[in-house]
């Protein structure tokens, strides 16, 4: 059975933090089987990027008006006409940079951050730019 780290934030209620963590890691559970279902990935990889979609609260980086949504495989409004993607392409673009503790990736498009926050602890780097206009 796998294992859940749930962090708490200062300021937050536990049993919020706990819940949300509960959600997280069950919709990441679920990728995890869609991703291993939908592609031949090799299992170091998949399990790398699985563990940050865990560790990466995914409701934080979208309105906390679409909060209670956060964790469905779905992309979200956040903002001058973009969407946060859905964690399953999230799951997949992370794996397609074919990313190594070592490496560097530069994103285009930053978004919400949230694709930048999930492949942190992958690479070395990661450097991202948005322009808004």
């Amino acid at each position: 059975m796998s294992q859940a780290l749930v962090v708490l934030s200062g300021g937050q209620d536990s049993t919020v933090c706990l819940a949300w963590a509960l959600t997280r890691y069950a919709r990441v559970e679920t990728i995890g089987f869609d991703y291993g279902q939908r592609h031949a990935v090799e299992l170091t990889q998949r399990a790398r990027v699985l563990e940050a979609l865990r560790n990466v609260p995914r409701h934080l980086f979208v309105d906390e008006a679409l909060a209670s949504r956060a964790y469905e495989d779905t992309a979200l409004p956040i903002g001058h006409g973009q969407t946060i993607s859905q964690p399953f392409i999230v799951a997949l673009m992370s794996h397609l940079v074919r990313a190594r503790p070592d490496s560097t990736v530069l994103e285009i498009g930053t978004g919400s951050g949230y694709q930048a926050a999930v492949l942190s602890p992958l690479v070395k780097t990661v450097c991202t730019i948005e322009i808004i206009e």
